[in-house]
C-alpha cells in the first residue's frame, strides 16, 4: 500500500532521514522502531505530507504521493496521528469526532440558511457515526466530557477514534503509548488489532515499547541514523545483533526489549 523509495529529507547539513526506503504491504500492522534521532518521525512527516523530501519518492497504492498536502492526503485515505495529541479542548469527545468528516452542509452558509433539512439529516448521520465509533472504542462514559480533559491514553484512543470517521485506507501511529498507563495501552492495542482484523486497516506504526511492538506488529522495520537497518519478524528483528548494537551499543547483549522507554 505505501512504498518510500530512497527517500532523503536534509535540514541544513543534518540528514535526519538519509537514504531510506521502505515498503507497507495492505492489510498489515507494521511497526517501526529504532533509537531516539533515527529519523522515524521525520520518515512519518514525509510520507504525511507535512515535510516536501530533499529527494526520493513516496507512493500510495502505486500512484505517486511525493510532496503532497496532509489535506490532499487525507481525501486519498492517509492518516495519522501524533506523538502529542491534537485534539479540540473545549469540545467534547463526540464533538471532536463529528469535526472529521469532510464537506459536511452545515459548513457552508447557503445551506445552512436554504437547506436547513440537509444539514440536520447530514448531522444525525455523523452524529450516528460518533457513537458507533464511541461504542467500538468503549469510551461512551466520556462521550460527553471536554476532550481537554481526558488523560493521556483517552486522547490517544479519541485521536485513533477520529481515524474511524472517514474511509481510512492507511493509519500511522506515531508513538500510540507515549504517557499511556498499561491498561489503557492494552485497551489501544486490542482496538488497532480490532480495526486491522474486522474492517481491513492497515497500521504503520513507531512505538518504544517491545512488548507492544512484538505483540500486535509483523513485519517490523528498524532505522538507525536515517536509513533502514533490517526488517523481519518481531523476535529475529530484536534479536539481530546489528539493532542491539543500535539501541545497546556496542559490546551489550542484552534485546531492545529490556532496553529502558526512551522519553
Amino acid at each position: 500500500m505505501i512504498r518510500v523509495e530512497d527517500l532523503h529529507m536534509h535540514f541544513g547539513g543534518i540528514r535526519a532521514v538519509d537514504g531510506a526506503s521502505i515498503e507497507v504491504a495492505q492489510g498489515s500492522i507494521t511497526g517501526l522502531i529504532g533509537p531516539n534521532g533515527a529519523g522515524k518521525t521525520t520518515l512519518f512527516n514525509v510520507i504525511a505530507g507535512h515535510y516536501t523530501p530533499t529527494s526520493g519518492r513516496v507512493f500510495l497504492d502505486g500512484g505517486e504521493i511525493t510532496g503532497l498536502p496532509p489535506h490532499e492526503l487525507f481525501h486519498k485515505g492517509l492518516l495519522r496521528t501524533f506523538q502529542i495529541a491534537h485534539e479540540f479542548p473545549t469540545l467534547t469527545v463526540r464533538e471532536n469526532l463529528m469535526m472529521v468528516p469532510p464537506a459536511q452542509p452545515g459548513e457552508v452558509l447557503w445551506d445552512a440558511w436554504f437547506h436547513p433539512g440537509r444539514v440536520k439529516a447530514r448531522e444525525a448521520e455523523v452524529r450516528r457515526k460518533a457513537d458507533e465509533v464511541i461504542d467500538f472504542l468503549e469510551i461512551p462514559h466520556v462521550a460527553d466530557e471536554l476532550a481537554g480533559n481526558l488523560s493521556g491514553g483517552q486522547k490517544k484512543l479519541l485521536e485513533l477514534g477520529r481515524t474511524m470517521m472517514v474511509d481510512a485506507k492507511i493509519v500511522f501511529l506515531d508513538e500510540v503509548g507515549a504517557g499511556v498507563n498499561r491498561t489503557l495501552l492494552r485497551t489501544i492495542g486490542e482496538a488497532i488489532k480490532r480495526l486491522n482484523t474486522e474492517r481491513g486497516y492497515t497500521f504503520c506504526l513507531i512505538e518504544h515499547d517491545m512488548d507492544f511492538i512484538a505483540r500486535l506488529c509483523d513485519p517490523v522495520i528498524v532505522m538507525a541514523e536515517g536509513k533502514v537497518l533490517t526488517k523481519g519478524a518481531p523476535d529475529a528483528v530484536m534479536a539481530n545483533e546489528a539493532v542491539i548494537e543500535a539501541y545497546l551499543g556496542r559490546g551489550l547483549k542484552n534485546k531492545p526489549a529490556r532496553a529502558e522507554r526512551q522519553p
